[in-house]
């Protein structure tokens, strides 16, 4: 009986707490002299049409390789904490037989996930979108190829190579911008192009492409590192 009571008090104070800051929250009626240095220049400056695209990949690209590290040492760590011996590898283990629609589905529908990921990534500069949700979309077409054959297998030497790949690749265009261009991830080390157009905003869609490519790998690294461990247990 206390232990619920103490619960209630608890999430009594919480609710107390969301309530007072809802009611006293004030949106801004005008941008920030920052956002609106964004909303002004950064079309002309960056020529990608998506402005979220503008400000992540260019103007606080550093921000982004951040995100992109701590997303390899999550899956690095996970990998690591379930990592399994070569001896515990059973390639033809037993599991259960997946549904004749969701078998036949996946392989229909996987080809489409894979494209719509690539397409997100490549139109991140024209559309909302970009690296990590491309890459999120490829890793869950991953998912559906384990759910329709569990003794599926990620292949992590192919994975590491296009984590290794798209890594370097990212860091080296970064570095490029420094030497070639106007600083770290500059995107005139290309030409802007037409605003609009699918090869505009200078090196931006490479960029996405590569952060595309990492954060698909990553995730697939993730899900298929788990869904080993999990039918290990069964």
């Amino acid at each position: 009986m206390i232990k619920k009571i103490l619960i209630i008090g608890v999430l009594a104070v919480v609710g107390l707490i969301f309530f007072d800051l809802f009611n006293a929250y004030q949106g801004n009626e005008s941008l920030s002299k920052t956002a609106n240095y964004y909303a002004e220049n950064g079309a002309s400056q960056v020529g990608a049409a998506n402005l979220v695209t503008a400000i992540v990949v260019t103007y606080r690209g550093l921000d982004t390789l951040g995100e992109v590290t701590i997303l390899f040492l999550t899956a690095a760590i996970i990998s690591f904490i379930l990592k399994f011996r070569e001896e515990d590898f059973m390639p033809n283990r037993s599991v259960r037989v997946t549904s004749e629609l969701l078998d036949s589905a996946a392989q229909v529908i996987v080809p489409v996930i894979f494209m719509v990921g690539v397409y997100i990534f490549m139109n991140g500069h024209l559309t909302p979108g970009g690296g990590f949700q491309g890459g999120a979309v490829i890793a869950s077409g991953v998912l559906l190829m384990i759910m329709a054959n569990p003794n599926f297998g990620v292949s992590h030497k192919v994975i590491a190579v296009v984590e290794s790949i798209s890594g370097i690749a990212f860091v080296l265009i970064g570095v490029l911008g420094i030497v070639l261009a106007g600083g770290f991830l500059d995107n005139t080390l290309l030409p802007l192009g037409k605003l609009g157009d699918l090869f505009s905003a200078g090196v931006i869609p490479v960029i996405y492409t590569f952060v595309g490519l990492k954060v698909g790998a990553e995730l697939s690294n993730i899900i298929g590192t788990i869904s080993h461990v999990q039918n290990e247990k069964n």
